[in-house]
């Protein structure tokens, strides 16, 4: 996809100031629009809620980002994924290290904690070491999740794709903004809908989403603007209606996300002048009951160069699990645990762009 104006001029600044330089400037932006609206910190507004210590329990979900490299460029994109990012790939030694680490989870007693391999991205599938990670880690008796942008299956080369992931059960997450075709390209990105429709009827081809064959085909909506996700289960309806009526399509479930004010929705917020007002409706619409399941309390996202992390979001604002404090902190990394539960029970990396998972029904990776 070629890229628009805007993107064109963001990632021209990411190459010209460097991620930190960019990331640091987000986040005063963030909290100059907090510190307008007199509003506290998020550890204090969960603290003032009631909410139990944000603390890490046993990790439940290993979530990799595979890599940044992607065949698209989304507008809204909070790992800032496009075509050009062709230098952050995880290596070979990184993806045997995370199934070292995950062979040993299974062999604990008790069968481990980790009960899922999520591969994110980027668009993981053009990761040359996507389908080597696949195959090694199925006869783990993990659920095997691939987030998927769906156009991905029209590339060259991956004619296959279905096929192979059908063939090991891999739950694919696919991300489709909207059921319709003007929102989605507004966003993704010119012939993106109808693409992603392409995409859609071949996994239903191959059995996902059809009931009964043990293939799992989930989408994932998020808001085109600078608004909250809506009831999942209410959108979830809305979706199997109109995909189903116009194009016979057919999914499991639907997963329902809040953008997050960071990255690439972060500088659209900034276009708009819309910054502060966004920051004061995921403050108002904190929910307590959200907080308490946050994602970051059972998941340990690992980075492409194997440093680890609460949160996928973390990661892109470079916030890694740390070990040490001050000066003499250091990012802790895969190589630098011997297993995965010794990571349960460390204090969880809060910042003002959490607010963003804690706003109306709530909103992670795994929806609301």
């Amino acid at each position: 996809m070629e890229a628009d104006t805007e993107l064109k001029e963001h990632l021209a600044a990411l190459e010209a100031s460097g991620q930190q330089a960019l990331t640091r400037e987000e986040r005063l932006k963030r909290q100059r629009s907090l510190d307008a609206l007199g509003a506290p910190s998020f550890y204090a507004t969960c603290a003032e809620h009631g909410v139990a210590p944000l603390k890490r329990s046993a990790a439940r979900i290993f979530q990799l980002n595979i890599g940044l490299y992607c065949n698209q460029a989304c507008s809204h994109c909070h790992v800032e994924s496009s075509p050009r990012r062709t230098a952050e790939q995880a290596s070979r030694d990184t993806v045997d290290r995370c199934l070292e680490l995950l062979r040993a989870d299974r062999a604990a007693p008790g069968g481990g904690t980790i009960s899922a391999l999520d591969i994110t991205g980027g668009a993981p599938e053009l990761n040359t070491n996507f389908r080597y990670l696949v195959e090694q880690a199925a006869p783990l008796g993990l659920e095997i999740i691939d987030r998927c942008n769906l156009t991905v299956l029209l590339e060259p080369g991956q004619e296959d794709l279905v096929d192979f992931l059908a063939r090991h059960k891999v739950r694919v997450v696919a991300s489709l903004p909207c059921y319709s075709e003007g929102n989605v390209d507004k966003q993704r990105g010119r012939g993106v809908f109808d693409r992603s429709i392409e995409g859609l009827k071949l996994l239903n081809a191959a059995g996902y989403g059809v009931e009964g064959s043990g293939l799992q085909l989930d989408l994932v909506y998020n808001p085109g603007g600078a608004f909250l996700a809506p009831s999942q289960s209410k959108l979830e309806a809305a979706y199997k209606s109109e995909l189903g009526g116009a194009y016979g399509i057919g999914f499991n479930s639907l997963l329902a996300l809040n953008n997050m004010p960071i990255k690439r929705f972060a500088d659209f917020l900034t276009r708009q002048g819309a910054m502060k007002d966004y920051m004061g409706l995921l403050v108002n619409s904190f929910n307590a009951g959200a907080a308490e399941h946050l994602m970051c309390r059972d998941t340990l996202s690992v980075r492409w160069d194997g440093v680890l992390y609460d949160c996928d979001f973390n990661q892109q604002l470079d916030m890694a699990i740390e070990e040490g404090g001050g000066k003499a902190s250091k990012q802790l990394t895969i190589w630098d645990v011997s297993s995965i539960t010794d990571l349960a029970s460390r204090p969880i990396r809060c910042d003002n762009h959490c607010f963003g998972c804690t706003a109306g029904s709530g909103s992670s990776c795994q929806g609301q």
